[in-house]
Formats: structure tokens, C-alpha cells, sequence
């Protein structure tokens, strides 16, 4: 194993296998970094993608502190990569993509900017739900090509980020906007647009850190150098011996 990749609603492995030759595991929970990383081969890198839907406890911070602290790359992008990556750069792992610069600059803060409702690992990780952070940039883009006006928009993002996590998605949103009394020659045309284009930052972020990690794969991938010390402590003894 020399790339290991954390992938699930966001694109699909057989999509993913065209750009990044890795070995796709399905999205992460905690614990499952420390595993692979006690394995008697770990893996080079490590790109975290997509992570398990709550109530299931995330990655932790440690993990990544682990890994860095033996010389493996980790790179970080879309969902729970992109906010462990703004989170722990600092220490050297290596966000990826517009989400994560946007958690890195401050310009979201909240984790449920991320959160997707996804179905069974049988069914391939189904999105069943839209993330905020597509929603934002699908209308965004929506209104630069002069669909829907400023003020619709911002109509639209507010509605949205008023959802339920599980319950947003662009069906619901376009129904919220008629509700409001948006215009409907703009909800018409935004839904054209979402039909033909498909926006997904998600997806997008994901395909640029494939990319990038094939590129460095190629170069050689050198190892990460640690400038810190890795302090196990009480709950790292315990989430490794459980």
C-alpha cells in the first residue's frame, strides 16, 4: 500500500482509479488512520476525503499527529480533509482545493458547511443529500452567468443554510424559493442550469487532490519531515489498544 485514499459519497472509486492508482477505502471514522498506520505496511500518503455521517465519531486531530510524526503525507480535501487540513497545517498536513482554503482563511467556520446525508457502502455511498458549500457555489455560479439576480441568490443561500443537513438538496431548495415568491423565471432558469451543469465543488476539490497526488506520485512523493514531537497520552494508549 503506498497511497491510501478515504473516499465515499463524493465520486465514485471507479472515477477515482482513473487519475490516482491508490487502494480507496471507504469513508473515515476514528480510529481507522491509527489502524493503517499500525499495519506492517503503511501506506506513503494519505488523502482524507469523506468521513462517516454523524452520530459516528470523526478522524481525530491525534491521527493525523500520528501519521505526520512517522514521515507519512496527508493530504486533506472536500469534506472532513478539508477541515482537518485548516485545522492541523500548522503541523504539515496539506490541504487541498477551494473548500480548504475557505476554512483556512475563515471564510466558513461551521463543520455542517460539509455534511452530506450518504446511503449504504452495498449502494456506493449515495449522496442523498447536497452539501451547503455546492449549494453555495452552484448559485454563485448561477448568478455570474446571469440566471438568477444578486438578491436571489442571497434569498437562496439564506434558505439553504437554514436547512437540515439531511434534508437540503436542490429540489428542496428550488420548492423553498417558490414558497418565498422568488421569481419564477429565475427558479425555472437556475434549474436548468443545475440540471446541465451538475455543480459540485465537492467533487471538484476531490479531482484536484487526486490529480495532485498523482503528480507528486510521479515525482517520487517525498516523506513528510516532522517538527514536533508526537505525545501519545491516556486516550491515544486507549483508542489503539481498543
Amino acid at each position: 500500500m503506498s497511497i491510501a485514499i478515504f473516499l465515499g459519497p463524493t465520486l465514485p472509486v471507479v472515477a477515482a482509479r482513473r487519475i490516482l492508482a491508490a487502494t480507496y477505502l471507504p469513508p473515515v471514522a476514528r480510529g481507522e488512520v491509527a489502524a493503517l498506520l499500525l499495519q506492517p505496511e503503511p501506506p506513503r500518503a494519505i488523502g482524507l476525503i469523506d468521513g462517516v455521517c454523524a452520530p459516528g465519531p470523526a478522524v481525530w486531530h491525534k491521527e493525523v499527529l500520528f501519521a505526520l510524526s512517522r514521515g507519512v503525507r496527508v493530504f486533506g480535501s472536500t469534506g472532513i480533509g478539508a477541515l482537518r487540513a485548516a485545522e492541523l497545517q500548522t503541523f504539515g498536513m496539506e490541504g487541498v482545493g477551494r473548500i480548504f482554503e475557505a476554512y483556512r482563511d475563515g471564510v466558513w467556520e461551521d463543520d455542517e458547511e460539509v455534511a452530506v446525508l450518504y446511503g449504504a457502502a452495498a449502494s456506493g455511498y449515495p449522496p442523498l443529500s447536497e452539501a451547503m458549500v455546492n449549494i453555495r457555489d452552484g448559485l454563485a455560479r448561477a448568478e455570474a452567468e446571469g440566471h438568477i439576480r444578486p438578491d436571489t441568490r442571497q434569498c437562496l443561500v439564506t434558505a439553504a443554510k437554514q436547512m437540515f443537513y439531511p434534508e437540503r438538496s436542490w429540489p428542496s431548495l428550488l420548492a423553498c424559493g417558490v414558497a418565498l415568491g422568488l421569481p419564477a423565471a429565475e427558479l425555472a432558469a437556475l434549474q436548468a442550469f443545475v440540471r446541465q451543469t451538475a455543480p459540485h465543488l465537492q467533487r471538484d476539490d476531490a479531482l484536484v487532490l487526486l490529480r495532485h497526488l498523482a503528480a507528486l506520485w510521479d515525482d517520487g512523493l517525498t516523506p513528510h519531515t516532522p517538527q514536533f514531537t508526537f505525545e501519545p497520552g491516556y486516550y491515544w494508549h486507549q483508542l489503539v489498544q481498543s
